[in-house]
């Protein structure tokens, strides 16, 4: 598929945006094939777990902004036409999804990277949101992932400042899980889908769904839809699989159903 290029490592896909020459940078053409990239992926109920990634030197540098005409007079429609889809589809992923951030994550860059569900990143690699530095506002998301991941007043340090952040520093404030060096980057990655692939996919899925449902709910309201939803899926074959294990003491075996 034009610009992603797609993989397996058993039951884990490998999505990798490969625009190189533009440090991945985004165009409508390539957020379309991620989109369609993740839905051709995911339609394999073998696929357990995604990773995402760059080729060359960056994960993804932001808008390109010689393809900016492409998105319409009309740029908000244009956005939610070309761009919202490949979001949408990471954020909404029937699996886990695990991204490998690989060099710079500027922009609307740094936005695609929080889409996933645990970010990993390479010693080289930074973020920026760069936005107000030409005199812009965050998009693509940024405003409403960013502050939940750090809190807002680091998120608005970030936007505000536009002071790149390191790969360490990342990890120190909990934007991502681990800091690699650059050549162990896939390997690590592929470990960690790797163990969610094998977990119960399917409740894993739903505690993300909790967890965004949970920043616009009260305490009560979501105390409530945990529990409805948990009446639902502890009749799944996982669920009572895992159940099984822990009675006869043995390790569950999960198959995502």
């Amino acid at each position: 598929m034009a610009g992603v290029k797609q993989a397996r490592d058993g039951a884990v896909g490998i999505l990798t945006l490969d625009e190189p020459a533009s440090l991945n940078a985004m165009t409508p053409d390539l957020l379309g094939a991620l989109a369609a990239a993740v839905a051709e992926m995911t339609q394999d109920d073998g696929v357990r777990a995604l990773v995402l990634t760059g080729a060359g030197r960056g994960f993804c540098s932001g808008q390109n902004l010689k393809a900016s005409e492409a998105l319409g007079e009309d740029i908000a429609a244009g956005v939610m036409r070309f761009y919202w889809p490949a979001f949408k589809a990471l954020r909404e992923c029937r699996v886990p999804v695990v991204v490998a951030v690989n060099g710079v994550a500027a922009g609307g860059g740094f936005s695609l990277a929080m889409a996933g569900d645990i970010i990993v990143a390479a010693r080289s690699a930074s973020f920026i949101q760069v936005f107000s530095r030409i005199a812009l506002v965050p998009d693509l998301g940024s405003t409403w992932l960013l502050p939940r991941l750090i809190g807002r007043q680091r998120a608005l340090e970030l936007m505000l400042l536009n002071e790149p952040l390191t790969a360490e520093r990342a990890r120190e404030i909990g934007l991502v899980r681990e800091v690699v060096d650059d050549d162990k980057l896939m390997g690590e990655a592929l470990v960690l889908a790797r163990r969610l692939a094998e977990g119960p996919t399917r409740a894993l899925v739903a505690t993300r769904a909790l967890v965004e449902e949970s920043e616009h709910a009260t305490y009560e309201a979501q105390f409530r839809r945990e529990i409805e939803l948990q009446a639902t899926i502890r009749k799944s074959a996982d669920a009572i699989e895992g159940r099984n294990a822990f009675v006869e003491k043995r390790k569950a075996t999960f198959t995502g159903r």
